[in-house]
């Protein structure tokens, strides 16, 4: 099929990524039908062929002089290398030899080549890292100084803007190979052992005498998979390479005009996954020039806070609306509970590990009944970090979905997020400490940019610094408290200026700072070459003047008495109904309905009931807040809560509760 796509003016080329299946094959030369056991068995005998000759590759170049060669993108003869990996390697002779007495095409050569050498690539910016390290070792390990840590990211690669975290990581292991071996490491690859390969296969380095992907003739959702599959563990010649046909059912996502690429087959729990890409047209997202743009923070329990802001043609900035709050308080607390939950089970499985260990020290047998019991552990931990997985992947995709709601609604081109990368939760308790370093902030960035792309909006991420601490109004330093009403208790969460008087809660101060810092230091935004995404790196003193938000200017209408006051009755008319009410379905008898709430539901939801809006005052003193679904048991949407987005207040302008999560 065709791998070129044609765009218009105003557009750019986008890769998108989908999960696919492969439950059924037809072996076209006996016409056989494979069920998905016997084709998974069958992508499994090639998958290990592949697997087996890249692990060969890498660990026979795992070593500096070859990852740098490879890395530098010049031969010998100083031409550069091809950027397919597989290429690449050709051109450096280093080649791949399958197994004595097997017989494989030149393309599943292709895919072990290609496996390894982008396993290699990967590995020159971690040597360089560790070398940088190594060249700057602190004097003090918990704590490095000002100069020591100028001193790291001068030498490591984009040091500049790394984060503190990974330098941290790689301090850490370096620290530990030096006590086990009493020692320091001379670099990456004697610190790391060589990656063994994936049990995959990466058809994007076949051809179509290997594999082809076409779409249905008539049903845009389906598409054809043809391959070549061995017919036995060990294909002795090419006769025992077959080609099998699997049909595959597109998701929804999928483009109906999008060019379908090969994809790359993956075994997960027993079944063979297609990780499907296509590329499709989408509008252009510009990278100055914006008007209207959302500003997004990041919280704890309230995991986002956004709002929008405009740029008048005078300079100045004024914000619209009092912006929303996406809470997802019980999605983070259960996540913290697997979390602790997962910790005490793998302490309990050490223990009987050193109990093992123990035993076979001291010459005794290893007691079967210990060892059932860390087998049915180490299941029970495996199955906690995929429900706490999945829970985060639910949550960031929630969250990127609401945040590109809120910009669409408001009409933003731009959405202004915090560069959090450097963040390291220090200083708020051990329980807090972790449950932030925990958060899944990145994932949730990677989302908003993939939604938002979709409509052409642009994400920066924006400096995040002083953006809670100083006044959106005035940038004067504010006062944090607890609540509006406890003005004298330290807290963070309400923020009082005193020099301009403006008062609100913390994040929705933080939205407008970041929304406004972005739109005022947008002609500095920088495109990253590699990844594609805008950044503002650092913030100018002369355009972080003009970054302030007007105060709106109250609209009243003349309100001077312009006649006698009308006499009002002492008992008022009780409140009549204007119209009839509507026949309700068949129910219970009982009152009839009042006010707005609709009349062909019997109840609502729990969650309408329940106040979605900024805690204005602070909570009672009396009993700990527990979210109503996390105490029901109630699923993820009734943890997550979200403001609605502003259509849905022009379209049921009625409702007196909102119970979308736009998740």
């Amino acid at each position: 099929m065709r791998r070129a796509l044609t765009l218009p003016g105003g557009e750019t080329a986008r890769t998108a990524c989908a999960r696919g299946a492969l439950r059924r094959g037809v072996d076209e030369q006996t016409g056989e039908l494979l069920p998905q056991a016997v084709l998974a068995e069958r992508i499994g005998w090639c998958a290990d062929l592949v697997s087996a000759m890249a692990t060969e590759v890498t660990a026979a170049r795992w070593n500096v002089a070859d990852v740098a060669v490879l890395a530098a993108g010049q031969d010998a003869a100083r031409r550069r290398l091809p950027p397919a990996a597989w290429m690449a390697l050709r051109r450096l002779a280093w080649a791949v030899t399958a197994p004595d007495g097997v017989k494989v095409n030149d393309r599943i050569v292709r895919m072990a080549q290609e496996q390894a050498g982008r396993s290699l690539r990967s590995a020159q910016w971690r040597a360089e890292l560790t070398a940088a390290v190594l060249a700057t070792w602190p004097a003090d390990l918990d704590k490095r100084t000002g100069d020591e840590w100028d001193a790291v990211r001068q030498a490591a690669p984009a040091g500049e803007h790394l984060p503190s975290s990974v330098i941290r990581s790689r301090t850490r292991q370096i620290a530990a190979f030096a006590r086990k071996h009493d020692r320091m490491p001379a670099d990456v690859f004697e610190l790391e052992a060589a990656p063994p390969a994936a049990r995959m296969l990466l058809l994007a380095a076949c051809d179509r005498q290997e594999a082809t992907i076409e779409r249905h003739g008539t049903d845009p959702r389906r598409a054809l998979l043809r391959l070549q599959l061995p017919v036995r563990s060990d294909p002795g010649s090419y006769r025992d390479w077959t080609w099998v046909a699997c049909p595959i059912s597109l998701p929804p996502t999928v483009p109906p005009d999008a060019v379908l690429h090969l994809p790359a087959l993956r075994f997960q729990d027993g079944m063979v996954r297609a990780d499907l890409a296509w590329t499709h047209a989408v509008p252009r997202a510009a990278r100055t020039g914006h008007m209207v743009a959302l500003g997004a923070d990041w919280g704890l329990n309230t995991l986002l806070s956004a709002g929008a802001a405009r740029l008048h043609d005078d300079g100045r900035i004024t914000a619209l609306g009092s912006g929303g709050m996406f809470r997802a308080a019980g999605v983070l607390a259960k996540q913290h509970r697997l979390r602790r939950l997962g910790e005490r089970l793998q302490g309990r499985a050490d223990q009987y590990q050193r109990i093992s260990d123990g035993r076979t020290r001291r010459g005794l047998p290893a007691a079967a009944a210990l060892e059932a019991k860390r087998d049915r552990l180490q299941a029970e931990i495996r199955a906690l970090a995929a429900r706490r997985s999945n829970l985060n992947d639910s949550l960031a995709w929630s969250a990127a979905r609401w945040t590109a709601d809120q910009a669409i609604a408001a009409g933003a081109t731009v959405i202004y997020v915090e560069d959090l990368r450097s963040m390291e939760a220090r200083g708020m308790g051990r329980t807090m400490n972790t449950r932030l370093s925990q958060a899944v902030r990145g994932q949730i960035a990677e989302r908003i940019r993939h939604i938002a792309g979709e409509s052409g909006i642009a994400v920066v991420t924006v400096p995040a610094r002083g953006t809670s601490k100083n006044c959106p109004r005035c940038l004067a330093v504010l006062r944090h408290c607890k609540a509006p009403d406890r003005p004298g208790t330290r807290g963070w969460k309400w923020a009082r200026c005193v020099a301009c008087g403006w008062q609100g809660d913390r994040d929705q101060g933080a939205w407008q700072r970041i929304a406004a810092r972005g739109l005022a230091h947008q002609a500095t935004t920088v495109t990253d070459r590699v990844s594609g995404s805008m950044a503002v790196r650092s913030v100018a003193d002369k355009l972080e003047a003009t970054a302030a938000v007007t105060a709106p200017q109250p609209r009243r209408k003349d309100r001077s008495k312009t006649g006698p006051t009308r006499r009002r009755s002492a008992r008022p008319t009780p409140r009549r109904r204007r119209a009839p009410s509507p026949i309700r379905p068949s129910g219970p008898a009982g009152k009839r309905p009042e006010g707005h709430a609709h009349t062909d539901r019997l109840k609502l939801p729990r969650a309408a009931d329940r106040y979605q809006g900024a805690h204005a005052i602070s909570s009672p003193a009396a009993r700990r807040h527990q979210p109503r679904g996390a105490a029901l048991g109630a699923g993820f949407h009734l943890h997550a809560h979200a403001s609605p987005p502003r259509w849905e207040r022009i379209l049921s302008p009625g409702t007196t509760s909102y119970t979308g999560s736009q998740s």
